[in-house]
């Protein structure tokens, strides 16, 4: 087997410079994002939708180690260590998006 390709931590890159990167992350009811790691300490803003669930690969390094679902809060804010590695899913019936800003060191 070949090794894994990872991608993005978002949907799109809305802005970057040598301190901050700007994400913003869309998924339909049902839809996963990519696999991908989180390299940088990040927050995490929840914008719209009712449910979505976190699913770790095994090699996670980050503060998700189980499979998470959680109700979505828009406007709620929480800062996440660097290290996962994991899919988001919409697992609610309405459209999820959230924006993620990636610190860089």
């Amino acid at each position: 087997m070949g090794e894994r390709v990872l991608g993005d931590v978002g949907t799109r890159l809305l802005f970057e410079n040598d301190r901050v990167k700007a994400w913003e992350l869309r998924l339909a009811p049902g839809e996963d994002s990519s696999p991908h790691r989180h390299a940088l300490d990040h927050l995490l803003i929840q914008l719209s939708g009712d449910k979505v669930a976190v699913i770790p690969e095994p090699d996670t390094e980050g503060p998700y180690q189980d499979y998470l679902e959680a109700d979505v809060i828009p406007g709620m804010t929480v800062f996440v260590q660097r290290g996962g590695v994991e899919t988001a899913r919409n697992i609610g019936s309405e459209p999820y998006r959230e924006i993620i800003i990636e610190l860089k060191d």
